[in-house]
This record gives structure tokens, C-alpha cells and sequence, in this order.
């Protein structure tokens, strides 16, 4: 891939949300809402503190993690919808 973020953001590949319900109902594409969770593709270096040294980030390439439903910025890298967004935005780490 040929994207590296900046400082303390990350690059998150959304994972597909189901399309059938428990009951075994499909969902159609105009009902369904945009997955809270991601992989992360790409990691930035971290951002700095007052001295100047580097804090290193919590997540790493290929974390699966939970989000907040407006967070980041959607882009298009390689011709895949990613998202763009701060380490802060990021709720957790999917076990």
C-alpha cells in the first residue's frame, strides 16, 4: 500500500456487517448502517509529546477494532473505501 497516515491516525478497512438477522431475515443494502468496526491497514508514527519524543500507539496492523459511527474520514486508497481517523476515535480493541 502505498499510504502512511500521519502522527497519531490510523487507516481502518471496514468489516461487513451481517446480512440476515437472528430470525434469518435478509437485509437489504439501503437498510443496513455502516459497520462500527474495522481493521487497521496502516499505523502513523504517534504523536509527539512537550519534549519532542514520540508516543507510540496502542493499535497495530491488523487490530480489529470498535469505533464511534461518525468517526473519521472517508477515503478512497487503491480504489478501497478506507477510513482516516485519530487513535482517540478508536473505542477498543476487538479480542
Amino acid at each position: 500500500m502505498a499510504f502512511t497516515p500521519l502522527h497519531d491516525r490510523v487507516l481502518v478497512r471496514r468489516v461487513e456487517g451481517e446480512e440476515k438477522t437472528a430470525g434469518g431475515l435478509i437485509i437489504p443494502d439501503s437498510a443496513k448502517e455502516k459497520p462500527a468496526e474495522g481493521i487497521i491497514v496502516a499505523v502513523g508514527a504517534g504523536a509527539r509529546d512537550e519534549d519532542g519524543d514520540r508516543i507510540p500507539l496502542d493499535v497495530k496492523e491488523g487490530d480489529k477494532v470498535l469505533f464511534g459511527k461518525w468517526s473519521g474520514t472517508e477515503v478512497t486508497v487503491d480504489g478501497t473505501e478506507m477510513l482516516i481517523m485519530k487513535e482517540s476515535d478508536i473505542m477498543g480493541i476487538i479480542a
